[in-house]
């Protein structure tokens, strides 16, 4: 099989060697020729446009900056859909707008190209080793077919939807992500002005509930469920814990805004009547305000749990 690799940057050109490694027949394109030197080093051939590139290719991959360079590449000048073939595929890599790929997914199709966007989770490390997770958004028929290859680059790969839906997926995870680290220095700022040593804090809080199994699989038994009764740990109580930390954190000049915002969700739920509740209620206000049902079966979280 023919792949074309184009963005070599230190994303892509991991990823475009474990392609190569895989025993792929590989042509690389980059703005900068000198990007492709570890690959033309490895066996790679170069192509001098994305044209080039696209002629000879049965499956192409793009991993760039954005939505502007994803466009031009796909749509520009000797573009990819000025010369791919019918019957290929193209996997974009880059973190990209759904909308984006949304709006590209009728232009392929009537050139008969399948278009999957395929963001990619694990950082440049992650790259080099294969230690990737790829958020696959496509037809599924079609990603039954070429799907495949996704294999060489990533260790774990998951169809999440239609187009559109890898990106989503991505971009849920990178905002859960930044908003976790915004608190987490929050409060861990909360704990060194009370005294505690930053080393002591920090096994302290790994060794805590919440540190013990992934933040993600804690919200399997009741969020994921919308099922509160009966409470594991009733948001009363949670409530005191909250009012006593920001009131420590009150005393000690510390801003919460994180924990703030978080309170308020709190407070509407204990006057809702929700205190006897699991304290993960509050978290069904937010499905409320954004008129969405999250409702798995016990089963569905099982089998998501297991897949690891």
């Amino acid at each position: 099989m023919k792949v074309g690799f184009i963005g070599l940057g230190a994303m892509g050109t991991g990823m475009a060697l474990n392609l190569h490694k895989a025993g792929y027949d590989l042509t690389v394109h980059d703005l900068h020729r000198d990007s492709a030197k570890p690959l033309e080093d490895a066996g790679a051939v170069w192509a001098d446009t994305t044209a080039d590139l696209a002629r000879t290719a049965d499956v192409v991959f793009t991993s760039l900056p954005g939505p502007k360079e994803m466009q031009h590449v796909g749509l520009g000048e000797h573009g990819l859909l000025t010369a791919m073939r019918p019957g290929t595929a193209w996997f974009d890599l880059t973190t990209n707008s759904p909308t984006v790929v949304r709006d590209l997914r009728p232009i392929c199709r009537d050139k008969a190209i399948d278009l999957f966007d395929a963001p990619v989770s694990g950082g440049p490390k992650g790259a080099a080793s294969g230690k990737l997770a790829i958020y696959v958004g496509g037809d599924r028929d079609a990603y039954d077919r070429h799907g495949k290859i996704l294999q060489a680059i990533g260790d774990q790969v998951m169809y999440v939807g239609d187009i559109g839906a890898g990106n989503s997926a991505k971009l849920v995870h990178n905002c859960a992500s930044l908003t976790i680290r915004s608190a987490i220095a929050e409060v861990f700022t909360l704990g060194v002005k009370a005294g505690v040593e930053p080393t002591a804090l920090w096994h302290a809080m790994r060794q805590g509930a919440i540190g013990r199994t992934r933040t993600f699989d804690r919200v399997g038994d009741r969020y994921l469920q919308a099922k509160y009764d009966p409470p594991s740990f009733a948001l009363v109580l949670a409530d005191k814990d909250f009012r006593l930390a920001l009131e420590l954190a009150e005393q000690l000049e510390v801003p919460m805004k994180c924990a703030e915002a978080a309170y308020e969700d709190v407070k509407e739920a204990l006057e809702l009547g929700w205190g006897h509740r699991d304290s993960q209620a509050p978290m069904q206000l937010q499905n409320e305000r954004a008129g969405v049902t999250v409702e798995l079966t016990a089963e569905q979280v099982k089998n998501v749990l297991e897949r690891d």
